[in-house]
C-alpha cells in the first residue's frame, strides 16, 4: 500500500515540527505547513488571511497529487491580551486567535472531510460504508478544559471550541468512515510557552504540576503519530490529555 499522505499546520517549530518529523520517520509522506514560505518545501500559507486555509488545501491536495489522508490541525497562536489594552487592540487580538487557532482549523476540516466523503474508500466504494476514509487530529490545550491565565481568555476559548469543534465531527461521520481525535497538552517546553513561563515565575508554575516538568514536543508528537496512524476506530471522539497530571479530569 502507499504510504498516508498527512498534512501538519503550523510545522515549523515546536510541537509541529516534531510531529512532522516522526510520521515521516514512520514512513508517511507530510505535506508541511508554515505562515511563510521556507526553504525545506513547506508551504507558505498566513491563516490569519480568511482565504488562506482554502489556498493551503488547495496547494496540499495537488502536491498530494489528489489524495490526502490525515489533517493534523497544529497551527495557532499564543498571544497576552491585557485588559487593559485599547478596545480596539483587544478585540484585534481575540479575532486573530480565533481566527488561527479555530476557524482555520474548521475550514480545513471542512475541506478535509469534504474530500474523504466524495472519494472512494479502499474497496472502491463511494457512499456510506464505515472503511477508515479520513483521520482528523487536533491540537487543542489544557486552557481547553480548564481556562487559562486573566491574560488569555481568548487562547482558552478558542481551544474549548477546538474540542467542542472535535466532538462534533465525531458524532457526526463516524459511521463514515472519518476519525477525529483531540491532543489536550499541558505547558510544553516550546518556544511559545517558554516566554509564558518566564512571565509566569517558572520555579512556581511548574510546582503546579505533578510530575515536575513539562512536556517535551516529542512526547505530543507520539500522542499525535499514534492518532494518525494507529488509534483503533472506537477511539474517535477522544481527548487525550497530556499535562503531567496538573489537571485530571
Amino acid at each position: 500500500m502507499s504510504p498516508p499522505v498527512i498534512l501538519v499546520t503550523g510545522s515549523r517549530r515546536g510541537i509541529g515540527a516534531a510531529i512532522a518529523e516522526l510520521l515521516q520517520a514512520r514512513g508517511a509522506r507530510v505535506i508541511r505547513h508554515a505562515s511563510q514560505a521556507r526553504d525545506d518545501g513547506a508551504v507558505g500559507v498566513d491563516l490569519a488571511d480568511p482565504l488562506g486555509p482554502q489556498a493551503l488545501w488547495e496547494e496540499a491536495l495537488e502536491r498530494a497529487g489528489g489524495r490526502i489522508d490525515v489533517l493534523v490541525n497544529n497551527a495557532g497562536i499564543f498571544q497576552p491580551n491585557p485588559l487593559e489594552a485599547s478596545d480596539f487592540e483587544w478585540l484585534d487580538r481575540w479575532e486573530d486567535t480565533l481566527r488561527i487557532n479555530l476557524t482555520a482549523a474548521a475550514q480545513l476540516s471542512r475541506y478535509a472531510i469534504r474530500h474523504w466523503l466524495e472519494s472512494e474508500g479502499p474497496d472502491g466504494r463511494a457512499g456510506e460504508e464505515a472503511a477508515i476514509r479520513g483521520r482528523l487530529v487536533h491540537i487543542a490545550s489544557r486552557a481547553g478544559h480548564r481556562g487559562d491565565s486573566p491574560l488569555h481568555w481568548h487562547y482558552a476559548a478558542s481551544k474549548g471550541g477546538m474540542l467542542a469543534l472535535h466532538k462534533t465531527i465525531a458524532r457526526a461521520y463516524a459511521a463514515k468512515g472519518i476519525l477525529s481525535f483531540a491532543v489536550a497538552p499541558g505547558f510544553t517546553d516550546t518556544a511559545m510557552a517558554g516566554d509564558y513561563l518566564s512571565s509566569r515565575g517558572g520555579p512556581a508554575l511548574l510546582a503546579d504540576i505533578p510530575l515536575g516538568r513539562v512536556a517535551e514536543p516529542e512526547e505530543i508528537a507520539a500522542i499525535a503519530a499514534f492518532c494518525a496512524l494507529d488509534a483503533p476506530p472506537s477511539m474517535t471522539g477522544a481527548v487525550i490529555d497530556a499535562n503531567g497530571a496538573s489537571y485530571v479530569r
